[in-house]
């Protein structure tokens, strides 16, 4: 009989398609995932996928599962927010402040997920740029901030949502089109275009230039359009999350480069107070967050600390 912890599996080797990643997803060695899906497999003496010079490919056996997981994981999901509705009689508010500008992108198929998910709690974002977000939770104005970890998590708690590279951005006849990544020196004397935040808050300066001691001019804009307008008519260059630029790139506005070999990555969480971060519907917010961006955003990683 196939249980629930295949399901996932099975639905995590669909998404990421390969084994590895898709263990560490669901918690478990490599050779425990393998372990399991060979069980299922002997089980109905069938095959679920087959390895490809592209990847794996689920047989329509596989695809049948991977159905039944859709179906079997969302029920499962609504009925755990259905009991722990019946168990607290949950209602309020959950107030949420960007540290990252780009979340826009994504935070409204998300906030859509949640308030079916949760009709009873009033989701709202936080109007306005802050150039210290967190101090909106010390201030009970805000509940949860999207971003980066503060530098004093004194009484504040953290849940990780996503790791994602940060491009360079440059107008598509930039002298430093044809190069395949950046290094910290292409950045001299160079303007670099941001959002209106502290130094120490931007990874580029903070991990690339400043300890290259690369001298740079900075310009800021709170609107991502406003900085692709300048980018594209040689105004400087940027460096924004990948996820935030694709329209941009595929409409040839701009191009995108990584920063250095190995690529600049950050990582983003949701951080709040505790009596916030770990109340269901809070937790069930990063779920979904995870889960939507996993879907729908290229080029982001999950990790789990």
């Amino acid at each position: 009989m196939i249980d629930i912890r295949q399901l996932k599996s099975l639905k995590a080797i669909a998404e990421t398609g390969k084994l590895g990643t898709a263990a560490a997803r669901v918690h478990l060695t490599q050779s425990a995932l393998s372990h399991q899906i060979r069980a299922v497999e002997e089980d109905y003496q069938i095959k679920l996928f087959l390895r490809t010079a592209h990847g794996l490919r689920f047989t329509p056996a596989g695809e049948r599962l991977l159905k039944l997981a859709d179906l079997v994981l969302e029920a499962t999901a609504q009925a755990e927010r259905d009991l722990e509705r019946l168990k607290a009689s949950q209602s309020g508010e959950l107030r949420i402040v960007l540290e990252c500008h780009t979340c826009f992108d994504w935070l409204t198929p998300v906030m859509d997920s949640f308030r079916r998910a949760w009709p009873e709690i009033e989701i709202d974002l936080v109007a306005g740029f802050h150039s210290d977000p967190w101090r909106l939770l010390h201030e009970a104005k805000a509940d949860f901030v999207i971003g980066g970890l503060p530098q004093n998590m004194q009484e504040l708690h953290h849940a990780p949502l996503f790791e994602f590279e940060i491009m360079a951005v440059l107008a598509p006849d930039h002298p430093l089109h044809a190069k395949p990544y950046l290094q910290a020196k292409d950045f001299a004397n160079e303007t670099l275009i941001t959002y209106p935040v502290p130094e120490e808050r931007i990874d580029v300066i903070r991990h690339v230039l400043k300890p290259a001691e690369i001298a740079f001019k900075r310009r800021t804009s709170e609107l991502t359009v406003a900085i692709m307008q300048l980018v594209a008519s040689h105004r400087g260059i940027a460096a924004l999350p990948s996820w935030g630029i694709q329209s941009y790139v595929e409409h040839e506005y701009v191009i995108e480069k990584a920063i250095t070999k190995k690529g600049l990555w950050s990582r983003l969480y949701a951080v709040g107070k505790q009596e916030t971060i770990t109340q269901p519907y809070a937790q069930d917010l990063v779920k979904i967050i995870r889960e939507t961006c996993l879907a729908k955003l290229a080029g982001i990683k999950l990790f789990n600390h």
